[in-house]
């Protein structure tokens, strides 16, 4: 990769940074287009955090940031302009200096997720969904599940606080959308997301009653340790669509891509410049 005075550069901030995975995706990928910029990752401590992050960028061959833990839930404070998806969220994983110099901040776990559901042929909109898990990525997923025009929406956590807080900031949002709040029950719906760790291995405990699951009911699921978790598995048995926690990743850098204002890409071109 050549990297000269022009290069663009995009941080990739966070604490601790060897578990990192994009800069093994962007950049095959920008050398494979002749795209001459740069994912650097920068570990930052969360007390250094608030003045790191005014201070990139006043560099100006800074082409945006992405963020990462444990810093997604403070950025949104740090900003000039949070986009809805990451307000309601109440997190950010993407910023980017405005012409007039203001930050600007979304949020794309969820984008990603809505994108595969789509490219596998399940249109969110007018549907009934069950996401559980109301922490950071679950809260994405909400978010962009009520923009892509989820009809009826049952969230639930163990954290009533966090149940309640997403289902208010939905609310406020998407006033004409249904949330209920309080039960994992599966039966009614139609997409069901896992946005918990629960189901990760054989053994696990599962975050629904899968008996209960109807085998029409599309499943995803958001963990990457492993493709087919336990979770997934009995989705599959049931005979549910199913999808993969790493399709939310490969299906989210496209929208970064043009959050940043670059040509956009599918996760099938991604996946191949990485398998290279």
């Amino acid at each position: 990769m050549k990297i000269d005075g022009n290069t663009e550069l995009i941080a990739h901030i966070g604490f601790p940074t060897f578990a990192f995975k994009a800069p093994t995706i962007y950049n095959p990928w920008f050398e494979s287009m002749g795209i001459n910029a740069v994912v650097v990752p920068m570990g930052c401590r969360a007390a250094d955090f608030p003045g790191f992050l005014r201070t990139i960028f006043t560099l100006t061959n800074l082409r945006g940031a992405l963020i990462t833990m444990p810093h997604k839930v403070s950025t949104v404070g740090l900003l000039d302009e949070v986009l809805p998806t990451a307000a309601i969220a109440g997190a950010c994983n993407a910023v980017r200096r405005l012409p007039d110099g203001r930050l600007q901040g979304d949020m794309f776990d969820g984008e990603g997720f809505v994108r595969g559901l789509k490219r596998k042929g399940f249109d969110p909109r007018g549907r009934r969904s069950l996401v559980v898990g109301a922490g950071g990525v679950g809260c994405a997923i909400a978010a962009s599940l009520a923009a892509a025009g989820v009809r009826e929406m049952d969230l639930f956590d163990v954290n009533r606080d966090a149940e309640a807080g997403l289902a208010g900031r939905l609310m406020q949002h998407y006033p004409g959308m249904t949330v209920r709040t309080g039960s994992n029950g599966p039966a009614a719906c139609e997409l069901l997301v896992n946005a918990t760790p629960m189901g990760m291995n054989d053994g696990d405990p599962l975050p629904v009653d899968m008996a209960r699951v109807d085998p029409s009911t599309f499943v995803g699921e958001v963990v990457m340790k492993t493709d087919m978790t336990a979770f997934l598995k009995a989705a599959q048995t049931r005979g549910c669509r199913i999808q993969i926690g790493s399709d939310m990743l490969f299906e989210q850098i496209p929208a970064y891509l043009e959050f940043f204002g670059y040509p956009s890409t599918t996760p099938e071109a991604l996946r191949a410049v990485v398998a290279v």
